[in-house]
């Protein structure tokens, strides 16, 4: 988790920490488990910010991937932590 998109997202700069969270998450090997938690939370912050279709979208590419790998499904909680 990047802690840049936290402070970002903390201090209310959400297209800021959205461009930090999809940057850590293109830097993931595709479709493994921390890729899929990271673009979770691209799509809950594109929700966040009323761009449901697109949010929607990552979230269906994410939780069948986090589930498959007994991973928890983070929320927009991962984002407001210290």
């Amino acid at each position: 988790m990047p802690a840049a998109a936290i402070r970002a997202f903390q201090e209310g700069e959400e297209h800021r920490a959205l461009t930090l969270l999809r940057r850590a998450r293109d830097a993931q090997p595709p479709h493994s488990a921390a890729w899929a938690y990271l673009e979770r939370l691209v799509g809950l912050v594109l929700i966040h910010l009323q761009r449901e279709v697109e949010g929607t979208f990552a979230l269906e590419r994410a939780d069948p991937l986090l589930d498959g790998q007994g991973w928890t499904r983070p929320g927009l909680e991962a984002l407001q932590q210290e």
